[in-house]
């Protein structure tokens, strides 16, 4: 058998396959097929720690299929197929990179996630906390517990938004005074001043999201659980897309006080992708990571980055 080097794009980059002999760094185990027509090799892989594959010469190459599986953590297993990799593996990676990078500058601060309902800030929220290793705090799920563990719809039909809107500015008060904790926010929490008092003793995100695919998202799942959303007449999207465009444009000022943006949008013009409803989760959380390092260097003075 011929021996050839297949180069994915992860960071164990090179490995050297010959008849009787396999390079396993950094490998923890390798399993080699002996069918030279489609060779198959399963590679388990700790990705814990960078490592570099030493240069190897090779005299004479054939190209054969390489399929390489790698899993890390409680990572789903990817396939990588002539030097390919599949994305979600490739953004986890990115993600935990990012968030080494960014975590000394924060000096435990909170992160404060805001815009509008439906934008994604608990789902990306989760995802941050876990990988900065903060403690994860729903606001709404805070005063849903402090007002008899009502939901935020039964809250708003029984007692009243001023009522909400006041649990919600004594529940800021509260996580202000924490650290190393990532808070998704309500939708409206940005129009009381006093709110962004105790914000701004963390720092705090503004997901951009269109109000198209904010609509798309709201009405796939309903509006019941939204009660600012209930006073518009139309299919479930129209009354979504009507009301939300009213919301935004009331709050969108109010959003721009948020130390960073982060415009999905933008992060589909730089993925290639139309549609931002198919941007991942990750994808949302390391352009989150890369705004908050480009603003808390950026104190610092040190950050010179676009």
């Amino acid at each position: 058998m011929n021996a050839y080097a297949a180069q994915t794009s992860l960071q164990f980059s090179t490995f050297l396959l010959q008849q009787d002999k396999v390079g396993t760094r950094p490998c923890s185990s390798v399993i080699l097929s002996h069918d030279p027509k489609n060779l198959r090799v399963i590679v388990s892989v700790k990705l814990q720690k960078q490592h570099h594959a030493r240069a190897l010469k090779i005299r004479r190459r054939t190209i054969t299929p390489l399929e390489v599986s790698c899993s890390h953590d409680n990572i789903p297993a990817s396939t990588l197929k002539s030097g390919s990799c599949r994305t979600p593996l490739d953004e986890e990676l990115i993600l935990k990179n990012k968030s080494q990078e960014v975590k000394p500058y924060l000096n435990g601060r909170c992160i404060y996630l805001v815009g509008m309902m439906g934008s994604g800030k608990t789902t990306v929220g989760k995802v941050m906390s876990q990988v900065l290793g903060y403690s994860f705090c729903d606001c709404d799920s805070l005063i849903e517990e402090e007002v008899g563990g009502n939901s935020v719809a039964d809250i708003f039909k029984h007692h009243g938004e001023a009522f909400f809107r006041d649990k919600e500015t004594e529940a800021l008060n509260k996580l202000s005074l924490m650290h190393r904790l990532v808070i998704p926010t309500g939708g409206g929490a940005v129009m009381r001043p006093i709110n962004w008092k105790y914000m701004q003793k963390g720092v705090s995100v503004w997901l951009d999201v269109p109000v198209e695919a904010l609509a798309q998202r709201i009405a796939a799942v309903g509006t019941n659980s939204r009660p600012l959303l209930h006073y518009e007449a139309g299919d479930a999207y129209t009354q979504a897309f009507k009301r939300l465009s009213a919301l935004f444009e009331e709050r969108s000022e109010a959003y721009a006080n948020a130390n960073t943006r982060v415009s999905l949008e933008n992060i589909a013009a730089k993925l290639g992708q139309i549609d931002v409803s198919n941007l991942s989760p990750t994808a949302i959380a390391i352009e989150a990571l890369e705004q908050i390092e480009g603003f808390v260097k950026g104190e610092d003075g040190c950050y010179t980055g676009s």
